[in-house]
């Protein structure tokens, strides 16, 4: 097989830690992911929601810490989220204009689970991300509404469908088709080994800019891209960069809100490696959970007692970490076919252009 075969059916490998089982988020023990996915003419768009666990998340809520590495985003929940260190809704992600009405549907499902939230219970917080797919999606016609978040999250699972599904439907990445990738990596610790899974939503990066494992192929593709563009697609090209990604990593390390916020900054390494340069516009977060141990709703519950992992111990995770995230965007671009949109624009797809490229 030619190096030119190859590189048309296998993506690139990131880092030397072993993966799990599906290469995914979900190798965390417990984590499942669903898609809603909306793919009519001018509206291609969709909700992802990742869950924890299979226990209700208001009353189960995990540990959680974040990242925001350049803040040009338009979450709901992070506030609450970084200040307390837990998650009790699953994450959910969606295009811009979407965000209000996936976090009215998260909190519709918390009330019907718990009839008293935000009565004799407390208010539940949301988590949503976005990133803002209005180059394929009418994201004006604001198409999301309970159904579809309630669709994604009745669907999930272990197997991840990747590239233009769910919240990815309508996402570019380096002037192609980007959307939703996931990876995982296995780490040595205590005489055993733990988990660090990744999925992102890609929907950044300027084409010159591209590294593809390590190999700085972006120049390239963007002139082959070039010569069969039309003027407007130049002019778009030569434009700043104004996407952005959200980045979510689950790990079965046990670790406390502050040890995660480290995990989820490390998620910038492997962004960097890929050619991001966390544009002015660019909206680039990372949110990261453990499933090691659940902390209750009640007060009257114990808390529990949690041996966390030493101080010491924690650069196998951070190498994870970037590793995973990294394969994670390399498996969004891989995975995403071409798709057009509204108003007739268009995103190729990445192996089509590796291949036009030779």
């Amino acid at each position: 097989m030619s190096t030119r075969d190859i590189a048309a059916t296998v993506p690139p490998r990131i880092g030397l830690l072993d993966a799990g089982p599906l290469d995914a988020i979900t190798d965390v023990a417990g984590v499942t992911v669903g898609h809603a996915t909306l793919a009519d003419g001018p509206v291609q768009t969709g909700v992802t929601v990742i869950h924890p666990h299979a226990l209700d998340p208001y009353r189960h809520k995990v540990p959680a810490g974040a990242a925001v590495i350049n803040g040009f985003g338009k979450s709901v929940g992070l506030v609450q989220m970084e200040e307390l260190g837990q998650l009790e809704t699953p994450i959910a992600l969606t295009n811009t204009f979407s965000v209000p009405a996936v976090a009215q549907a998260q909190i519709r499902d918390c009330v019907r689970a718990n009839p008293e939230t935000g009565r004799a219970l407390p208010t539940v917080n949301p988590l949503v991300l976005e990133c803002n797919d209005g180059f394929l999606n009418d994201i004006q016609r604001m198409a999301i509404g309970d159904d579809h978040y309630r669709a994604a999250c009745e669907g999930a699972g272990a197997q991840v469908p990747q590239g233009a599904v769910g919240a990815g439907r309508g996402m570019s990445s380096f002037q192609l088709k980007g959307g939703i990738g996931t990876a995982s990596r296995r780490v040595p610790l205590a005489g055993g080994h733990r988990t660090v899974g990744a999925l992102v939503l890609a929907n950044y990066g300027l084409l010159p800019n591209l590294v593809w494992g390590s190999a700085p192929i972006g120049a390239s593709l963007a002139a082959a891209m070039e010569a069969e563009a039309d003027t407007g697609a130049r002019a778009a090209a030569a434009g700043p960069e104004k996407g952005s990604i959200i980045m979510v990593l689950a790990t079965d390390a046990p670790l406390d809100a502050r040890q995660l916020g480290r995990l989820a900054r490390r998620a910038a390494a492997g962004l960097a490696r890929t050619g991001s340069v966390y544009g002015h516009g660019s909206g680039d977060i990372a949110v990261a959970f453990s499933t090691a141990y659940t902390l209750p709703h009640l007060p009257e519950a114990a808390m529990p007692a949690v041996s966390l992992v030493h101080e010491s111990l924690l650069d196998g995770l951070f190498q994870a970490a970037a590793d995973s995230v990294e394969q994670a965007i390399v498996h969004a671009l891989w995975h995403a076919e071409a798709v057009t949109g509204r108003d007739g624009h268009r995103r190729g797809a990445l192996r089509d252009l590796l291949l036009q490229a030779g």
